[in-house]
């Protein structure tokens, strides 16, 4: 059976990065690592995206976060954007940023070893600890 692939548009709170983006599962994860913590003002949720093509690339900021990683986002109004992995093959977009976010069923959660004890969610989801997420990536990388 194959999933359904769509196409969403996304913008940031200024308008100024505007973003369409192919998607496939109508789900998003939510990563609790300490950098997105910091980055985001919060826990990230995330749709993961199969591509993104962003408008006004020039109002997107990056910021190199790890070996593999970067973290966009707007430079005028701040905004979270996206996570994405250097090779280019992840793109991790911020829910927020699509018209609808409530169309998403929160699905996973990464870095469950990283999550403060102060919150919790309901959903059952798929955990992975930040170990088993960096070997999954990189293990997909080398494919």
């Amino acid at each position: 059976m194959s999933e359904a692939v769509s196409t969403e548009q996304g913008q940031c709170l200024c308008g100024a990065v505007r973003m369409q983006a192919t998607i496939g599962a109508r789900e998003m994860g939510a990563c609790h690592c300490s950098m997105c913590r910091r980055w985001s003002g919060g826990v990230f949720l995330a749709v993961e995206c199969k591509s993104v093509s962003v408008e006004n690339a020039e109002a997107l900021g990056v910021y190199s976060s790890s070996e593999w990683g970067e973290r966009c986002f707007c430079k005028t109004c701040g905004s979270t954007v996206m996570w994405r992995s250097k090779d280019g093959a992840h793109f991790a977009v911020s829910a927020q940023l699509f018209n609808d976010p409530s169309s998403f069923t929160l699905a996973s959660e990464i870095f469950i070893d990283e999550k403060p004890t102060s919150y919790s969610f309901a959903e059952a989801t798929k955990k992975m600890t930040g170990p088993e997420f960096i070997a999954m990536i990189t293990s997909a990388e080398q494919h």
